[in-house]
């Protein structure tokens, strides 16, 4: 067999066709329609155009309009992808007036009263109608049991009224036939935190949700030294005294950070008095989150107080929420505006030796795209005025990036190395260091985002978190600017002055346009569509060849989808035609540095979301696959090393056909799955995961089949 020749080639992925899953997946979600069903949106590009004019539309000027909806398309049209919410519905009043361009919001503050709660399902649900996924946190309920004495009754907890978030957003469609998506948190001191990790071992409950757990670094340090951890919920004065609690006794009350403190017992640094109602080993209750994680996938690992910690507007927020996905940590009523930049797009001369990086052409679509994200926040079409007061006050957004682990590929490099760690910090360096770059020249033309014209009271909670404010001689009581605090006393700012001081001194003077740039999203649906299936987010990708789980309107189950990776098409267009994964023939076997995720340790995972996280100042969703057969003792520490390396969260997925069929399947983990179904007449029937079958009057895979009927959502599509 003749050796295979190397093409060299100027461009990444730019001529390669789209495959017809994604051509699909453009059709059914993010093309334009009119209410009959006849499209709007002629091609992928007419798309482009459409986003493109609704966001120049914003710009004063009619020069200013034409320049920027060039400039926009030529972003489109080479690697900027706005997410989903923006891409389906700018410029799409005339046939959608209701929707938004958020992708996801924060619930308010879920107070712990009835009133409270059902006000908040209520928001939920225009929230959902209006396109937009929704987080909360339900630590705030008191835990089952306890006493509430103006019903003179004990109440059923947090998971109960869970329940009801789940019907809700089950029955409430979002745009574009999406279903609602939903993430609870929940504090890890509550004390019916066990009963939130096990939560998902009933079949069918809370599936509208994605848990994760607020983990605290109290919590952590109780680990690391196996010690006791106390689970504890506030109390009001009255309480304390009814039930003679002394505040002063550690075996008694804890002082905890709180969300609101308004009613509970606080102290001067603002730290609220908590009930103890049990006490526990923190490496037991450690224990039972990984292995929930290990069969379930959940719960997720939010590192709470650094998120705090490292947050830009640390000086006016508590953040104990995020968006369903985890990339954005949010305040309360904090929106999700986010947008991917396809790195596929700048690589040159791919699998040759002479394959590089286009830095350059990065940084300009990095540029423009920044103008184009900041736009989308006067269009935004939230539901909510507290929703869209928080927008317009604080202009946040996250740009990120997809195709990281294809672009690796393609360059030869392997994910998880050396080589391609410095790789990843790079790209995320200079995303960060181009959007603050705009971020101030925006500022100059426009303004700057108005909670940094505001003045802040310094408190004693402000000099207790940034200690360096004393010694720069403010007091309690000072009045000190929103743009200094953030570009000063920020500590993820305070890294950028660390290679561009001057930056930040001009941004500390004039403000920034925006309080956040940067965030790493899933891109799921996106990067398979619009990005011919380049790598989801910051992930290499899940496998070369494999079948993708899509919901179909009209049909009783998900519909199996075969999908090939965006750096083996680009392979088989630009090297070899043959090519394939696990080929045993030579002529169609793949490089080595073809790799998936299963290839992959997970110290590997953590280690590249560790780097780009140095410089992303929001968060990363980041998901580290292994295999069904990982060994549980080689998994339980994953956790704990992301949060040695600093991680703001992390969540894992394990294919267990026993709990959940899952989107991404390999055919060799459907086929070496066996599901039973009981018939009529109480006889079983066996069938691999991969094998059709033929029930209600539609063929489906046994798998998918399986799982609809298991969950409780066959039909309901």
């Amino acid at each position: 067999m003749k050796p295979v020749q190397l093409k060299s080639v100027s461009t990444g992925t730019m001529d390669i066709a789209l495959q017809d899953a994604s051509q699909d997946i453009w059709d059914k979600k993010y093309r334009l329609k009119r209410k009959d069903g006849t499209p709007v949106d002629g091609n992928i590009d007419a798309t482009y155009q459409r986003v493109a004019r609704a966001l120049a539309e914003v710009e004063e000027t009619e020069e200013k309009r034409t320049h920027w909806y060039e400039r926009f398309l030529w972003a489109l049209r080479h690697g900027a992808i706005p997410a989903g919410r923006i891409t389906s519905n700018a410029g799409a009043q005339e046939h959608k007036p209701a929707t938004s361009t958020i992708n996801c919001t924060v619930s308010g503050i879920i107070r712990d009263s009835m009133d409270n709660i059902l006000e908040r399902v209520h928001e939920a649900g225009l929230t959902l109608k209006a396109g937009c996924g929704i987080g909360y946190e339900f630590s705030t309920l008191r835990p089952k049991g306890a006493y509430v004495s103006g019903a003179g009754a004990y109440t059923s907890g947090p998971l109960s009224f869970m329940d009801i978030y789940d019907k809700m957003c089950f029955t409430v469609s979002s745009a574009g036939g999406r279903r609602g998506a939903q993430m609870a948190t929940f504090d890890v001191g509550h004390p019916d935190v066990m009963d939130f990790i096990r939560a998902k071992r009933e079949d069918g409950r809370l599936r509208q949700f994605n848990l994760s757990l607020l983990i605290s670094q109290e919590f952590m340090d109780a680990v690391n030294r196996d010690g006791d951890w106390m689970l504890a919920f506030p109390v009001k004065e009255e309480e304390a005294e009814d039930e003679a609690l002394d505040l002063y006794d550690a075996s008694q009350v804890v002082w905890r950070e709180w969300p609101y403190t308004d009613g509970y017992l606080k102290n001067d640094t603002g730290l609220v008095a908590c009930k103890v109602y049990k006490t526990i080993r923190a490496r037991h209750l450690w224990d039972m989150i990984m292995s929930s994680t290990y069969d379930f996938a959940e719960p997720g690992f939010i590192l709470i107080d650094k998120v705090n910690e490292m947050n830009n507007n640390w000086f006016v927020e508590n953040i104990r929420a995020t968006n369903p996905c985890g990339e954005q940590p949010l305040p309360a009523y904090g929106s999700c505006l986010l947008g991917s930049v396809n790195l596929t797009r700048f690589v040159r001369n791919a699998f040759t030796d002479e394959a590089y990086f286009d830095w350059d052409e990065y940084r300009r679509v990095v540029a423009v795209f920044t103008r184009m994200l900041d736009n989308v926040v006067e269009i935004n079409g939230l539901p909510l005025e507290q929703q869209r007061l928080e927008i317009t006050g604080k202009r946040r957004h996250g740009m990120g990036f997809l195709g990281l682990g294809s672009t690796m590929t393609m360059l030869r490099m392997k994910y998880g190395s050396s080589n391609s760690v410095e790789f990843t910090e790079k790209v995320s360096r200079e995303l960060a260091l181009t959007g603050w770059r705009e971020a101030l020249d925006l500022a100059k033309e426009k303004g700057p985002a108005p909670i940094l014209e505001q003045d802040f009271e310094v408190t004693a909670a402000m000099l207790r978190k940034r200690p360096e404010m004393k010694r720069d001689g403010y007091k309690v009581g000072d009045l000190i600017k929103g743009k200094v605090l953030h570009a000063r006393y920020s500590r993820y700012m305070q890294q950028v002055a660390g290679i561009e001081p001057d930056l930040v001194d001009q941004l500390a003077e004039t403000g920034a346009r925006f309080t956040h740039h940067s965030s790493i999203a899933p891109t799921g649906t996106i990067s398979l569509s619009l990005a011919n299936n380049a790598s989801n987010g910051i992930e290499p990708s899940f496998a070369h060849h494999y079948f993708r789980n899509v919901i179909r309107e009209g049909r009783k189950t998900k519909e199996k989808v075969s999908v090939f990776s965006c750096e083996l098409l680009a392979y088989r267009s630009l090297v070899n035609p043959d090519a394939m994964p696990q080929a045993e023939e030579e002529g169609q076997r793949l490089p080595d540095y073809f790799i998936s995720a299963d290839d992959i340790t997970p110290k590997e995972h953590v280690d590249i979301q560790a780097a780009a996280q140095k410089w992303i100042d929001s968060s990363i969703s980041k998901t580290a696959n292994v295999p069904t057969d990982y060994p549980f003792e080689d998994f339980k520490d994953i956790y704990l090393y992301a949060y040695q390396q600093g991680l703001k969260g992390c969540t894992t997925f394990r294919f267990n056909p026993e709990a959940f069929q899952g989107v991404l399947v390999k055919e060799k983990d459907l086929e070496n799955t066996v599901y039973q179904f009981t018939l009529e007449d109480g006889s079983l029937m066996q069938l691999k995961g991969n094998e059709e079958i033929e029930y209600d009057g539609e063929i489906h895979t046994a798998a998918n089949l399986y799982d609809a009927l298991k969950e409780g959502y066959y039909g309901k599509f």
